[in-house]
This record gives structure tokens, sequence and C-alpha cells, in this order.
């Protein structure tokens, strides 16, 4: 049976990987402020010629994400890369050239609001107010949307019957994974699409198409999902979602399960709490659990199996 190793920071693995995939918000920041100790860490990583990306479901654009970074205190020479969800988006919208977004369309009709709107608005596509006369079909969840599926009966069907390409952005991630949680109206609406027989290319944490796009940038530095850990603060979107496309995982406690481990004040206690996550998400169980992002001491006695094959 599998294991979690518990360390007391991230230079217990460090040697054992090339590639570090850290989320950002919970495990980088709060929001507001960088969490004490994510410099040094970085900082650790970097010395070491460690490829760091970073990763969020934000509708920024990767420049807007890294500018927020860095009025934190935390400057692009800490990390290699950033993706977000709205940088794939747009570089996806704009080249059409590769994966889900290739031959997309000039074209879309958009199930979303006004933010969405603005933003796909600096994209070299339009608007059509008629599904029947759209490329691909847009299902954004940066908007608040009525969660009557009724409302969207008739144009998920013709888009079905058009066989228009579904792209559905920032869902309600947990309910489509089968979890506990509110439906929110792009959870519903990918679902009724996928009952209607369509194939909706998510495009967010944790589903594989923004992981294999991570991977692609990986992989034009040498470096192959073996070689590689995601470290992330929520079981959902980062440890479910990194685990499917085999990279090894890394959970932070601080972050969204922090009341979970709240009260744990032993290993026993600690091992109890994560059992009880890993029973609620299907099985799946991080290989890694530290208290928060940091480097913590190397342990004299460590041995590291380099990883060398994808």
């Amino acid at each position: 049976m599998a294991t979690t190793k518990f360390c007391q920071g991230i230079s217990d693995i460090s040697d054992s990987y090339t590639g570090f995939v850290i989320d950002t918000w919970g495990v980088i920041h709060n929001g507001e402020t960088l969490y004490d100790s994510v410099s040094d860490c970085l900082k650790e990583l970097q010395a070491r010629k460690k490829f760091v990306m970073l990763l969020s479901n934000t509708e920024q654009r990767a420049e807007e994400a890294s500018a927020q970074l860095k009025a934190m205190g935390l400057p692009s020479t800490m990390y290699n890369s950033i993706i977000t969800s709205g940088e794939m988006l747009w570089q996806g919208v704009k080249n059409q050239t590769e994966g889900i977004f290739k031959d997309l369309g000039e074209s879309y009709y958009l199930i979303g609001g006004e933010r969405t709107r603005a933003f796909m608005k600096t994209l070299p596509v339009f608007e059509e107010k008629n599904v029947t006369d759209a490329k691909f079909l847009l299902i954004s969840g940066w908007d608040a949307i009525p969660s009557d599926i009724a409302l969207y009966e008739d144009t998920l069907r013709e888009a079905i019957r058009k066989r228009l390409k579904l792209i559905c952005v920032h869902p309600d991630s947990r309910a489509l994974l089968g979890a506990t949680s509110a439906n929110e109206a792009t959870t519903l609406i990918a679902k009724r699409l996928q009952e209607l027989g369509g194939v909706v290319h998510i495009i967010g944490k944790p589903f594989k198409p923004i992981y294999h796009h991570c991977i692609s940038v990986l992989h034009k530095n040498d470096i192959y999902p073996g070689q590689t850990v995601m470290i992330g603060d929520t079981m959902a979107h980062d440890i479910v979602g990194a685990t499917l496309v085999n990279m090894d995982t890394c959970l932070v406690r601080n972050g969204l399960h922090a009341p979970a481990f709240k009260a744990a004040t032993t290993p026993g206690d600690v091992n109890k709490m994560l059992n009880m996550l890993v029973a609620q998400y299907n099985g799946v169980r991080p290989s890694y659990l530290v208290d928060r992002l940091k480097w913590g001491k190397a342990l004299p006695d460590r041995k590291h199996r380099r990883r060398t094959t994808s």
C-alpha cells in the first residue's frame, strides 16, 4: 500500500526532482502577502538550478500574475515559468495551432458574463449572438451566471448538433469530480453537454489540458513528468490533477485543508486526518506532506533517487 512521506521541508525531496510545479494561492501567498519562508525556499531551488513553474487557475494573463507576485515581493527571477488558465486560454485561442485549440475558429458563442467578454475582446475572435453561427462554444465560470440548466438546453443541443468544439474555463471542479460541493452553473452546463454526447475541454486544474500544457513546457526544457513534483494545498485541484498525469505530489498542510489538520498534534493524528482526506478523493494520495512551502533542514542520512525516466 502506498504511503505518504512526512517532510520537514522541500530540501527533503529536492535532490529527487528537476522540475517543481507550484500552486500559487494557498502555497506562495494568501491573496495579499507572501507566506513566510517562500522566498528562501525558491532561492534554494534556483541555486540548485531547478526548473520552477508556478501554476494558477486565475483568469489573469501570465504577465499580470507575475506583476501581482512582484508587488508582493516575489520577483520573476525566483521562478522560471508561470502558467495560468487565463494565459492558456488566451494563447490557445490566439494561435490555434495545437491540442484542443487547433483550428478552433474565429467566432464563439459565450455562456458567461462581462468579465469573460472583456477578456475575449483582447483576442482576434468575435462573439456571435446565435450559437448556430459560432465556431466554438465557450462556457466561463469567471462570471456568476444563472444555474437553471433549462435556460441553456436549446443552446446546448444546437452546439452538439453542429459539433462545435466545447471549451469550459474555471468550473466547479470538485463537483465535476464527484466530490461534495455546491453545483455552480458552469459545472451543470458541462455535465449536461456530456450527457448530450459532447466532449467538453475544461481549462484549469485539476483537468488534464492545463497539466498537459505544463508538461509541454517542461519537455522543451528536457524535463519529464517522472522528474517533476507538484506542490499544492488542495487535494481537488493540485494533488488529483497532477496524479492524473503521473506526477509525484506534495500536499501543503497550511492551505485549504489547514482546518482538517488543526487539531492534529502528533504524527499519528496527522496521518489519520490525511487518510480521511485521501478517502474523500477516491484514494488519491500525495507522495509527500509538508506543513508549508519552506526549505527545511537537509537530513544527513537521507538518500535520494534521481528521476531519469518519464
